[in-house]
């Protein structure tokens, strides 16, 4: 009796097996993968790529793994030559060039039933006030998350209105959560939004500390996370597949404020100040590195609190330098105070600054200091485009506010993951494979965005100068401002996308 008993339980094992083989391609006929039987609305989201994306990524069993060239590039974030590190020696080896690779079991998910009501996409930002352990006191990006928001529910609210989730017929809903700063937090929200409450994707956040203690906890759950609005530069460089960037991040703005000062005004006797957090810190990384390769080395660099109002301490320390210039790395708040202390001081060196101070905060408060000030910015706002326009007069009327940089990434990030689970479905997996093996740059308001090897937004960043009473938005082009030397055989079109990820490499 027992032998019988333990015999059909191998049998009856063997079947489970057979029919979880099966499941995958059962949901995933279910759900109308093929192209060809997708409804118009969602046909007309598919290019022939990404058709092909779908094709290699459905129906595969859990032992699969689907067959899809890696992004390959020649150079890390557009790097000059002269700014890279060792100088002249070829390293070992070289990381952040070739695209990481997802070779889980995800794909082979089946679908949730049919009774789902709703589909589920999180949301993680600073939108509530709370004492931060990491910034050692009140939070301070509230209006910056609020932004974010926004931008990300005016993206999902346009969805809804064209159908909602259209293999199925029902609603997108936003997983709103706040990012309150406290060691960790960031971490439980995620778990929440991936296990308790079934979110397939995530966007989200602003600060750098707690978006690294994010995107951890999103690797193990699985889990897409589309960063809008943190600019530190190590965000991409952990090595996780799930992570991604639509937003020009500080090295890319480093280079091009540094290639400025450097190569075109000639700069060289340079002093940083900066707030004492995460996001300065890590800011002027890229600065302090290509000017001492540049052989002209930040002579001083000097840290406040956040929060701070008076920077004399720093500002005297500075002054006794005789620089050439100041670059400030921080919020719009402490820049304006920080610029017009120094210009109360006799200070009158040309003033640099972060994406952060072009703000009409920062304006408000340096009044006519603010004149001349050059920032470095991930977009031109200014650009003609009409989706930029479209987005803009949306805005207002939803909001009845315009919207800041934050809210414009947020819309495109927000865009990027839902068309995302439109074409793939509902499976992480392959919501991740479709973005990470897009082909074409993505039409973004902000700009068109090409993903590089690290899944980091490649498109061009812009200096923004105060002048005449507003912040006018020019390209490396415009300045006339020289690029390091990046050899030719390095050089990859950007503006066409970097790979056919369908199609083998040339052989040597």
């Amino acid at each position: 009796m027992r032998l019988q008993v333990c015999v059909l339980g191998i049998i009856l094992s063997l079947g489970a097996g057979m029919a979880g083989a099966q499941a995958p391609k059962a949901a995933a006929k279910a759900a109308g993968s093929n192209v060809d039987t997708m409804p118009p609305e969602l046909k007309a989201l598919i290019d022939p790529d990404t058709a092909e994306v779908l094709k290699r990524i459905n129906g595969l069993s859990p032992y699969e793994t689907p067959d899809l060239r890696l992004r390959q590039d020649t150079v890390y974030a557009n790097t000059p030559v002269d700014y890279e590190p060792f100088g002249a020696i070829k390293p070992y080896k070289e990381h952040f060039l070739k695209q990481m690779e997802y070779t889980g079991p995800g794909r082979a998910i089946p679908e949730p039933g049919m009774d789902l009501k709703s589909v589920k996409i999180g949301f993680i930002g600073p939108i509530m006030s709370t004492v931060s352990v990491a910034t050692g006191g009140k939070s301070h990006e509230e209006a910056l998350g609020i932004k974010m928001l926004q931008g990300a529910k005016l993206a999902m609210e346009e969805w809804n209105a064209r159908g909602g989730y259209f293999r199925r017929h029902i609603p997108f809903e936003m997983d709103t959560r706040n990012d309150n700063g406290l060691w960790g937090a960031s971490g439980s929200e995620i778990i929440n939004m991936a296990y308790k409450n079934g979110d397939w994707a995530i966007l989200g956040t602003i600060d750098g500390a707690n978006s690294h203690i994010a995107i951890r906890v999103a690797l193990k759950a699985e889990i897409v996370m589309m960063n809008t609005g943190d600019t530190d530069p190590t965000f991409i460089e952990t090595n996780i597949p799930w992570v991604m960037r639509c937003i020009g991040d500080d090295r890319q703005m480093g280079y091009l404020l540094m290639d400025y000062v450097l190569r075109k005004t000639k700069y060289s006797r340079i002093g940083i100040i900066r707030a004492s957090n995460r996001y300065g810190r890590f800011g002027v990384r890229e600065i302090n590195d290509s000017a001492r390769r540049m052989q002209h080395p930040v002579l001083i660099e000097m840290a406040y609190r956040v929060g701070s109002v008076d920077f004399s301490l720093q500002l005297e320390r500075m002054k006794e330098a005789n620089l050439d210039a100041v670059i400030h790395w921080g919020d719009a708040a402490e820049g304006a105070l920080v610029l017009n202390q120094m210009r109360k001081m006799g200070m009158n060196q040309p003033f640099f600054a972060s994406d952060r101070s072009v703000s009409p905060e920062f304006v408000k408060t340096a009044g006519a200091n603010a004149e001349g000030v050059i920032c470095g910015y991930p977009w031109n706002p200014d650009h003609k485009d009409p989706k930029l326009d479209q987005f803009r007069e949306a805005f207002r009327k939803r909001f009845n506010a315009e919207p800041d940089t934050y809210a414009a990434h947020a819309y495109d990030g927000m865009n990027m993951l839902i068309w995302a689970t439109q074409v793939a479905g509902l499976n992480r997996a392959k919501i991740r494979d479709v973005l990470a093996y897009r082909t074409k740059p993505w039409p973004g308001v902000t700009h068109d965005i090409p993903f590089g090897a690290a899944l980091d937004d490649l498109g061009e960043v812009f200096l923004a100068k105060f002048e005449n009473g507003g912040w006018h938005y020019h390209s490396r082009e415009d300045l006339n401002i020289p690029r390091g030397y990046i050899p030719a055989r390095d050089r990859v079109n950007r503006a066409t996308g970097a790979i056919d990820p369908m199609k083998p490499p040339p052989q040597k």
